[in-house]
């Protein structure tokens, strides 16, 4: 199940939609259903309430006012990475540097 801190991807009626960030999961007074604050991460960004189920957090489809919703999380390409890279005896490879690094400082020196 997603928890507090991690960022889920809302998808509506099948589609990305936006990220947000969970803030805060309360519990509900019926079982099973949680006050699930989200940080939406938009331009401003807003938070909102929904009640929801437990599995609707961990990813199960729902609706509101009659259109699917469902959440995905996202997980760092950081930590897969790290997980893939990964010795047989579990101690991970340090991580190499991916591309060129571009100095800012030296771009604006051109000009």
């Amino acid at each position: 199940m997603a928890v507090e801190n991690d960022i889920v991807l809302i998808h509506f009626e099948d589609k990305p939609l936006l990220f947000a960030r969970i803030e805060r999961i309360a519990p509900d007074h019926k079982p099973n259903w949680y006050h699930v604050s989200l940080l939406l991460l938009q331009i401003p960004p807003q938070l909102v309430t929904w009640i929801l189920r437990d599995v609707y957090i961990d990813g199960d489809e729902f609706t509101m006012n009659g259109q699917r919703i469902r959440f995905e999380k996202v997980t760092s390409p950081v930590e897969a990475l790290t997980h893939a890279d990964e010795e047989p005896d579990g101690e991970a490879k340090p991580a190499r540097p991916e591309g060129k690094i571009i100095s800012f400082t030296d771009l604006k020196k051109d000009k």
